[in-house]
């Protein structure tokens, strides 16, 4: 089916991209990418990959929306102080593009529910804040076969790399096991600057459109960093395989999700992390 001239219109800067096109725009509608926390990473990936036309966009948060949140957290306003976050953020995702199926799951992310949640996703984006989910997530990925991008922000600094099944080593061949709970600070304790959320999250939201379009070449096998108060992007090449990999390695021991514990960068304690 051919896009509509509303379509066409909506997507034209997109559309003159050779690297894109019509045949490009057709597989960012046809998309699904399924966004993992709508806090400062999660939100401005939601609003460029609703803007761009994903067809459906999933978004996971158990929190409501706080005051603290607003400094970076740009899919939010202050009218939606005390409402769920992902139905926050959805009211924005639509009001920016009604082609979008925004898919709202006001609930923890936990090993016993995601592997269902990501099944139905082509691309998955970690938003989140705290290590027990990120392993919980690059574990899920890797043992779903899910391409996803990870990624990370504290104080000035940002990370971010991209997993895609069998072309380079997950978020475990990096960082191995969670580190000792409330050995790393939160952004609660540390702070971030809110622009951080804005840089990253938006590379997040580019590697979804990439990966969707199969234009240019994704953070596979390579890390990225950005400092902010030097103005450093770094692209640390990682490497191919790693066999001792618990996940991912010649000889798996995790062969299902788990949970850990530990702190969370929240202002109101979680139940679960």
């Amino acid at each position: 089916m051919g896009l509509t001239n509303e379509q066409i219109e909506r997507y034209s800067r997109h559309i003159i991209l050779k690297e894109v096109g019509v045949k490009g725009q057709k597989k960012i509608l046809d998309g699904k990418v399924l966004i993992i926390g709508a806090g400062g990473l999660g939100s401005p990936a939601a609003l460029y990959l609703a803007a761009a036309g994903v067809g459906t966009i999933g978004i996971i948060d158990a929190d409501n929306v706080d005051l603290s949140n607003l400094q970076r957290q740009v899919v939010h306003t202050t009218a939606d102080i005390g409402k769920p976050k992902v139905d926050s953020a959805a009211e924005t995702m639509r009001a920016i593009n009604p082609d979008v199926n925004v898919v709202t799951y006001h609930d923890y992310l936990m090993a016993d529910n995601v592997m269902d949640i990501i099944k139905d996703y082509d691309f998955i984006l970690d938003g989140t804040d705290n290590f027990p989910a990120k392993f919980l997530i690059n574990d899920a990925c890797v043992l779903g076969k899910k391409p996803f991008c990870h990624a990370g922000i504290l104080r000035f600094k940002g990370q971010l790399m991209t997993y895609v099944p069998g072309e380079g080593p997950c978020y475990r061949c990096v960082f191995k096991d969670p580190p000792p709970k409330d050995a790393v600070p939160t952004c609660k304790q540390a702070g971030v600057i809110g622009a951080m959320g804005g840089v990253i999250g938006s590379l997040q939201a580019m590697e979804a459109v990439k990966f969707l379009t199969g234009s240019g070449e994704l953070l596979t096998g390579h890390l990225l960093t950005y400092d902010a108060l030097t103005n450093n992007f770094r692209k640390i090449k990682l490497p191919d395989h790693v066999p001792d990999c618990k996940v991912c390695g010649d000889h798996p021991t995790i062969t299902k999700p788990i949970d850990y514990e530990q702190a969370v960068c929240s202002l109101k304690e979680q139940k679960k992390s």
